[in-house]
C-alpha cells in the first residue's frame, strides 16, 4: 500500500492501464508536458511517450471526435477536459455520438472511452471553474456517471472506467484532489481514516459501478450523498452526534437502488446532499427513486440540501457551497418532521 491523495492515485491508475495495455491513450489540453492543470497527469508522456500521452487543441469539441473515433476503431482513449465548465462544446458528440454508437451500430462498435473532468468549487474559481453539471449526463442513456470521494475509490472506479466496453464520465472533485475539507480552506473537514487516509495500491485492481459505500451505519436517517458532498455529511451528523446511514454513492448511473432502498425502509428519513443547483439538479432523480420505492417507510418528507440556483459566486463561495450548517438543518427538520 502506498499514501495517494486523489491526485496521485487518478495518475496511478492511468499509468497502471498504460503500463498493461498499449491501447490506452491520454490526451487532453495541458496533459502532456505540463502534466495537467491539476498534475494529475504529471510524468506520463515522460513514461509513455509522446504518442501516449498528448496535448490537444482548445477544441473539446474535437477532443470528443478524436476519442469516439479512436474508441469505435478499437483503442481505449482518456480524455481530459480540463474543467467539467469546458465540456458543453463536445456535449453533442457525447451525447449522440459516444452513447449511442453501440445501439446505433447493432452491437457492432463500441466507444470504450474515459472521459475525466474535474467539477465542484472550492478552489475559488467562480462561476466558469467551479460547475457540476453530472445531472445533464445522467440523463443520457448509453453513458455510465461515476463520481469518486476518495483516493482508494479514485483509483478503483477509474480503471474500471478504462475497462469498460462503453463511455464513462469520470468526474473528479477539485475540492478533493489534495484532502478533504468541507468548507472554508481554513477548516480542514472529519479525519480521515482507512483507506479514505489515502492507502492505495500501487497495482491494479478495480471498485465496481453501482455499487453505493456505506460510510455509517445508523437508525436516525439516511444521508445520500457524493463527492465532496461525503465529507460535508459525516461532519455535519458527526458534529450533531445523530446515527446516521451515510451512503456514498460513487456510482450516479448506473445507480445502486438496492442500497438506497435498503437504508431508507430501516431508517424511514431521508436527507440528500450535491453541490450542483438544486433545479433539476441529481437530487431530483433521487427523492423520485426513494418515493418510488420506500414510499411506505417514510416517517417525514425527503429534503435536499444543494447549491443555490444562480452561477457559481466567487466572492461568496462559501455562501454557496452546501456546508455543515445547511446540512445540520435539514437534518433536524426530518428528524422532527413526522
Amino acid at each position: 500500500m502506498a499514501q495517494m491523495n486523489m491526485i496521485e492515485a487518478i495518475r496511478s491508475a492511468m499509468d497502471v492501464k498504460m503500463s498493461m495495455d498499449p491501447d490506452v491513450l491520454v490526451f487532453g489540453e495541458d496533459v502532456g508536458y505540463f502534466g495537467g492543470v491539476f498534475r494529475c497527469t504529471a510524468g506520463l508522456q515522460e513514461k509513455h511517450g509522446l504518442h501516449r500521452c498528448f496535448d490537444t487543441p482548445i477544441s473539446e469539441g474535437g477532443i470528443m471526435g478524436i476519442a469516439i473515433g479512436m474508441a469505435a476503431a478499437g483503442l481505449r482513449p482518456i480524455a481530459e477536459i480540463q474543467f467539467a465548465d469546458y465540456i458543453y462544446p463536445g456535449y453533442d458528440q457525447i451525447a449522440s455520438e459516444a452513447a449511442r454508437l453501440r445501439y446505433r451500430s447493432n452491437g457492432e462498435f463500441t466507444a470504450p472511452l474515459t472521459i475525466r473532468t474535474p467539477v465542484g468549487g472550492g478552489i475559488y474559481g467562480g462561476q466558469t471553474h467551479s460547475q457540476s453539471p453530472e445531472a445533464l449526463f445522467t440523463h443520457i442513456a448509453g453513458l455510465k456517471t461515476i463520481i469518486p470521494s476518495n483516493p482508494y475509490d479514485a483509483k478503483g472506479l477509474l480503471i474500471t472506467a478504462i475497462e469498460d466496453n462503453d463511455p464513462v464520465l469520470f468526474l473528479e472533485p477539485k475540492r478533493l484532489y489534495n484532502g478533504p475539507f468541507y468548507g472554508d480552506p481554513h477548516t480542514p473537514a472529519v479525519n480521515w481514516s482507512g483507506h479514505e487516509l489515502g492507502e492505495v495500491p500501487e497495482g491494479h485492481y478495480r471498485v465496481e459501478f453501482e455499487q453505493a459505500r456505506k460510510i455509517s451505519d445508523g437508525d436516525d436517517l439516511t444521508i445520500l450523498a457524493y463527492g465532496t458532498m461525503v465529507w460535508v455529511a459525516q461532519s455535519a451528523a458527526s458534529e450533531m452526534g445523530v446515527s446516521a446511514d451515510i451512503l456514498d454513492l460513487r456510482s450516479l448511473l448506473p445507480l445502486d437502488i438496492d442500497a438506497i432502498t435498503e437504508s431508507v425502509k430501516k431508517t424511514g428519513r431521508c436527507v440528500i446532499l450535491h453541490e450542483a443547483t438544486k433545479t433539476s439538479g441529481f437530487g431530483a432523480e433521487l427523492m423520485a427513486q426513494v418515493q418510488e420505492h420506500c414510499f411506505y417507510s417514510l416517517e417525514a418528507r425527503i429534503e435536499r440540501v444543494t447549491g443555490w440556483d444562480t452561477p457559481y459566486p466567487h466572492a461568496q463561495e462559501w455562501a454557496y457551497f452546501p456546508g455543515p450548517v445547511r446540512v445540520k438543518k435539514a437534518i433536524r427538520k426530518v428528524l422532527e418532521g413526522a
